[in-house]
């Protein structure tokens, strides 16, 4: 048996896993920016040799003119690479986001069913003492009793 037919797809346990992405997103991004700090060197030598390469007859300006092209080729190449690796960050954050969201959306769908439950089956609203009768003492409290820490001592036990 092969190796491959035992794992159709290498990427899938990690694509399975926020963790095993994470981790697996952030060493392709260290290998990216590895890539990029030899990219970054490689664009200050070329920029030092192109610029000073001139031809007889050469005004002072032409090797830079001839230069900008090779220069402006590796600065594209970096930004795009430096987008790549933000991108891989990001990428990484989503992932986990959605793994949140699949729990959150579970939660708030049961919390959703039992409201609507509750909502079609309403419980008996249980009546409230009547608070209208007369006390010993003969006053009617109304619906709060004593209105203040004053009116505490006039209350009958």
């Amino acid at each position: 048996m092969n190796s491959n037919e035992s794992s159709p797809a290498p990427l899938r346990d990690v694509a399975q896993n926020a963790e095993a992405t994470a981790r697996y997103l952030a060493d392709m991004q260290r290998v990216l920016l590895d890539m990029g700090a030899n990219l970054e060197i490689l664009q200050r030598e070329t920029r030092v040799h192109c610029r000073s390469t001139s031809v007889e007859g050469d005004r002072w300006y032409h090797a830079k003119l001839r230069a900008l092209p090779v220069e402006k080729a590796l600065k594209d190449v970096l930004k795009i690479l430096n987008s790549l690796t933000d991108g891989l960050e990001k990428s990484a954050y989503k992932r986990r986001s959605h793994d949140e969201a699949v729990v959150n959306t579970g939660k708030a769908r049961k919390e959703k069913a039992l409201e609507k439950a509750r909502k079609n089956n309403p419980q008996p609203i249980q009546a409230a003492p009547n608070s209208g009768e007369e006390r010993d003492s003969g006053q009617n409290y109304g619906y709060g009793g004593p209105a203040s820490i004053y009116d505490l001592g006039k209350r009958s036990a």
